[in-house]
């Protein structure tokens, strides 16, 4: 299982809204290429590993707003669970994040890259929270699906 905590200088807010849907984790965590939306407490994840593709269906199993978010595979050809703890930090004003993450093969042992995959989830991990931080606090997390919403309304304004 692959555990890390990073702090973010923003508010738990701001930092519980960029990680309380799995749609958004393909922007930060390197080893999750697709994220769908199956209904308000089901996602499908895809990603690849050493040429295989992988899928598998979480359920949301703890949404406690600002401090909380989990979720668990219901089914798939990898099994992963994972946990996100916030915790403010000087009276609010920073937030802790704590990601637990655990990826496993349904049956049997992981070999090959998949195992090198899962052998290294917690320095990826580090690197992927990193990433986020930095996109987190410089307003850019978002930005690309922001400056898509406005190109898409701003073509339908001008067909009409």
């Amino acid at each position: 299982m692959a555990h890390q905590s990073i702090e973010v200088n923003l508010p738990l807010s701001k930092v519980y809204e960029s990680l309380n849907s799995p749609v958004d984790f393909p922007r930060f965590m390197s080893g999750i290429e697709e994220v769908n939306k199956i209904n308000s407490q089901t996602y499908e994840f895809k990603t690849s590993i050493g040429g295989e593709e992988y899928k598998w269906t979480t359920n949301i199993i703890d949404d406690l707003r600002n401090t909380r978010f989990a979720w668990i595979t219901i089914n798939g050809n990898l099994n992963q669970t994972g946990t996100i703890r916030f915790t403010p930090l000087e009276n609010g004003t920073r937030t802790r994040i704590d990601f637990s993450l655990d990826y496993r093969p349904f049956f049997g042992e992981a070999e090959g890259e998949l195992k090198a995959f899962i052998e290294s989830s917690e320095d990826q991990l580090l690197k992927d929270l990193d990433f986020l931080r930095q996109a987190v606090e410089s307003g850019t997390f978002k930005e690309k699906e922001e400056v898509e919403e406005s190109e898409v309304s701003d073509q339908q304004q001008a067909a009409v």
